[in-house]
């Protein structure tokens, strides 16, 4: 049995992406462990289709944690090589390159997004340069490398004359199952304004979206609930504290994927509003889209080129035009107060949940390593 270890910056236990890559690998035939970084309020996870090993790491942020994942990866790999080396993102994309060189391995690289153009990197000059020259010297020395969307592709074909494997973030296929289960603090028959995931950060919309909550904008009989984690949830629940939105807006932590699944589908409107603030937001495809259509709940996006496409082809919702508060909060009262069109692009959801979901999508995944038996 071959074996096959992806790489990671995170503690992999709400990394979606990753664990359905693993389930697909393991029922191929692979062996698979999953490197990533021990937090402090990570949990104990042991799923049945992988070995997960956490790397206790000093430095916790920025340049210094960065430095010794890379290097504590290094060598981990290096004196315990598998077969197939997978580094996912370009911030582990080092140690599998110069193990996979030294040590004659197979390496896919996959990229979860454009790394260099997130906001986090893009807006420091130090820092910016450092990622951009590895992406320069690693990527076009790259065979087999995936990404998560079309647009996204087409920048790395363009920069670097590679054309990635595009293998889109979608669920697991779940049908939907009426859930007796309601969501703590709320009461029955609220209607709710949803915004999940785990990458709630700036430039995602999040503050224009809380703002449009304020009395003045009349959203009435509806709350908006917000459940994940992000580096900008302080911000908005210092927001909501101060301008007294506290019977308006709720928080909850990050959770277990069957968990937030039955949360999901309580709401009556899913939310994504990432803003063209710079081209790695511009061309997102947020897999929290699909978690909402598996729930049937519909759908409210900014216009990205990405989420346009999808919500214009399958019709499962509305796409806001920018991130006024005013406007943000237009569309949700037009988008409740029609009840026929919310019902049809909850059909429309579940109808396109049956396609785009991770078992169809997981076939190109299946092509790319069947070269590796």
């Amino acid at each position: 049995m071959k074996r096959l270890t992806l790489s990671v910056s995170n503690d992999v236990y709400t990394d979606q992406r990753v664990n359905k890559m693993a389930i697909t690998l393991s029922k191929m035939g692979f062996r698979v462990c999953i490197k990533g970084v021990r937090r402090t309020d990570s949990p104990p996870f042991k799923p049945e289709y992988a070995r997960v090993k956490l790397m206790n790491i000093w430095f916790q942020k920025k340049f210094p944690f960065y430095a010794e994942l890379n290097t504590r990866l290094f060598f981990s790999l290096l004196f315990n090589p598998p077969d197939i080396l997978v580094s996912n993102d370009l911030d582990t994309l080092l140690p599998n390159y110069l193990v996979s060189r030294i040590r004659g391995r197979h390496l896919v690289f996959d990229a979860h997004e454009y790394f260099t153009g997130t906001p986090e990197v893009a807006s420091r000059h130090f820092v910016y340069r450092f990622w951009k020259m590895l992406e320069r010297r690693l990527l076009p020395r790259q065979k087999h490398m995936i990404t998560v969307n079309q647009s996204i592709a087409a920048l790395f074909e363009g920069e670097y004359g590679i054309s990635p494997i595009v293998v889109r973030n979608l669920p697991l296929y779940r049908p939907l199952k009426e859930s007796q289960e309601k969501i703590p603090g709320i009461p029955a028959n609220t209607r709710i304004i949803l915004l999940q995931g785990t990458g709630i950060n700036i430039d995602r919309g999040a503050e224009e979206l809380v703002m449009s909550m304020m009395p003045q904008y009349g959203i009435e009989d509806a709350i908006l609930l917000i459940i994940g984690s992000g580096d900008v949830l302080p911000v908005l629940k210092d927001m909501v504290g101060s301008k007294g939105l506290t019977e308006r807006v709720r928080f909850l932590p990050k959770m277990p994927p069957g968990k937030l699944r039955i949360y999901t589908q309580c709401a009556s409107i899913g939310v994504s509003l990432d803003k063209d603030t710079n081209i790695n937001y511009r061309y997102s495809l947020p897999n929290k889209i699909f978690d909402y259509m598996m729930a049937g709940v519909p759908q409210l996006v900014s216009n990205l080129p990405e989420l346009v496409r999808i919500i214009e082809r399958y019709k499962t919702g509305v796409v806001v035009k920018s991130h006024d508060p005013a406007e943000i909060a237009g569309c949700i009262k037009s988008m409740l107060s029609d009840t026929a069109s919310l019902e049809q692009w909850r059909n429309n959801s579940l109808e396109a949940a049956r396609e785009l979901c991770w078992e169809k999508e997981e076939q190109a995944v299946k092509n790319l390593y069947a070269k590796f038996f």
